[in-house]
């Protein structure tokens, strides 16, 4: 039995943790059994184990005080998924190990072993959880998601009556987080007694043990690229700047391509386009093409990208198409029934592309639907700006760029190039603490109508794949 004097995790679960699992483990068991109230900081890479060393330590804590009226908290972002997620995962083991006729599930927000219980709490800004106490341990899943002021405010208090043992679990974000910041005060506490309390494995440390892993992690470094944001804060554990430059300097140089520009398609070419939708003037002057992009003041444009579509190998470990941008178009100014009638004929009669990302936000909705009824509805991928949306068009343009799938064209020393680069090396990123990404170029500085076009022409080669399927049959092996 798990509430046997045991070594700490020692139950008889089928589930083992591993190394470096039980290492976080024990020193969290010890705290709370030697009653030192120690707070910790354990990050994890994703899928690497967070949930089931959470789960055996609750188990092993509860089966340890079975015998008294105590409570432990829990707290998430959200109750469901995140909180309810953990109640199913400590049930599990709970029957794993047997325990089921001292148990009982309360409410599904609850967990009981004999007397002992422990209290699963959503720490939403809405959320009311005040008057419970945390006397056998306080936990915060993905306490990167976690507001800091309402975890100051209503649950850091719950441990403070029995000066309970805090973990804080996740993944890292940017410097402004409750993850982050209670990490540094735990190096910093390191530093002065020498106790550990911050525990950190990134994807490296869980590879030796699950081989199937260190390839999925391998084939997603090489899909994102080692600097994306995502790759940086879920796998190698390190934070991101809440506020800087979208592109780095080397990113720009990946960026950068050989090929020509071109007027019309070459033969064979299959060709996708992003649309950004700029404004019409009430009193139109004649449209500036491309030549007045760069005069264009304080009026937006729309910049139509185009790009050719190279497939890898079948054989390539990234399954993405490569993407060469070989033309752009920009207009100011003009009407937008004049404006439909012009892509139309640009898109379907020169370019004949087979998918079109357009921003169909407010006024755009209208040309989006016009250019669908012209082009097709298979064709024409209308894409509502929503905080969430422009992320991830921000994510996958970043991760087309890092992985050597996104190129513009070679200098040619039109308007066009110039405005493109302007604006590319004038795009900032701002990480919000919900992992969303906003981009854009400062209004006092420009523009950003090539740089969101480009992220569209990257949605609209997204899942997209016109080549034949190849039937795969299952080799039958000989004995």
């Amino acid at each position: 039995m798990l509430c046997q004097e045991a070594p700490p995790l020692a139950g008889p679960l089928r589930h083992r943790l591993r190394p470096y699992q039980a290492e976080a483990g024990r020193a969290i068991v010890d705290s709370v059994l030697g009653g030192k109230g120690l707070s910790f900081s354990v990050m994890m890479a994703r899928q690497a184990g967070k949930n089931e060393l959470s789960a055996q330590v609750e188990l092993f804590l509860l089966a340890k005080h079975l015998h008294r009226y105590i409570d432990g908290v829990k707290c998430a972002p959200t109750f469901q998924p995140q909180a309810r997620i953990s109640v199913r995962r400590l049930w599990s083991r709970i029957l794993e190990a047997g325990l089921d006729d001292i148990s009982a599930l309360e409410d599904g927000h609850a967990v009981r072993l004999g007397r002992a219980r422990l209290v699963f709490l959503s720490a939403e800004a809405n959320s009311n959880v005040v008057g419970h106490t945390a006397g056998l341990i306080l936990e915060v899943d993905e306490a990167q998601d976690v507001d800091l002021e309402k975890f100051d405010r209503e649950f850091r208090p719950m441990a403070a009556a029995a000066g309970a043992t805090t973990v804080y679990y996740g993944t890292p974000w940017d410097e402004s987080t409750l993850l982050e910041q209670a990490k540094q005060e735990h190096l910093e506490r390191e530093r002065r007694d020498g106790v550990r309390r911050h525990f950190q494995y990134d994807w490296t440390a869980v590879a030796p043990f699950n081989p199937a892993y260190a390839r999925y992690v391998e084939a997603e470094r090489l899909r994102l690229g080692e600097d994306h944001p995502l790759f940086l804060t879920q796998y190698a554990l390190k934070t991101v700047s809440g506020r800087g430059r979208l592109f780095s300097p080397g990113q720009l140089a990946q960026l950068q391509g050989t090929h020509p520009r071109r007027a019309t398609p070459g033969p064979g070419d299959v060709c996708v386009a992003g649309l950004d939708l700029g404004g019409q003037e009430l009193d139109p002057r004649p449209s500036a093409l491309a030549p007045g992009v760069a005069g264009r003041g304080a009026r937006d444009a729309t910049v139509l990208t185009i790009a050719r579509v190279v497939w890898p190998p079948s054989e390539a470990i990234v399954q993405e198409p490569r993407l060469e941008v070989v033309e752009h178009l920009a207009l100011v100014g003009e009407p937008h029934d004049a404006l439909f009638a012009r892509l139309a004929d640009v898109l379907g009669g020169v370019w004949r592309v087979r998918r079109l990302a357009v921003d169909a936000t407010g006024l755009g909705e209208t040309l989006a639907r016009l250019l669908a009824r012209a082009l097709g509805e298979a064709v024409v991928q209308p894409v509502r700006f929503t905080a969430e949306s422009k992320s991830r068009l921000g994510y996958a343009l970043l991760a087309a760029v890092n992985g050597g799938r996104l190129k513009m064209y070679a200098p040619d020393g039109s308007p066009e190039y110039a405005e493109f680069w302007r604006e590319a090396e004038l795009a900032r990123a701002v990480y919000r603490p919900n992992r969303t990404l906003n981009f854009f170029v400062d209004p006092s500085q420009g523009h950003d109508d090539f740089l969101v076009s480009l992220a569209l022409v990257v949605e609209a080669a997204s899942g997209f794949d016109p080549r034949p399927r190849t039937a795969r049959g299952r080799l039958r092996e000989e004995w």
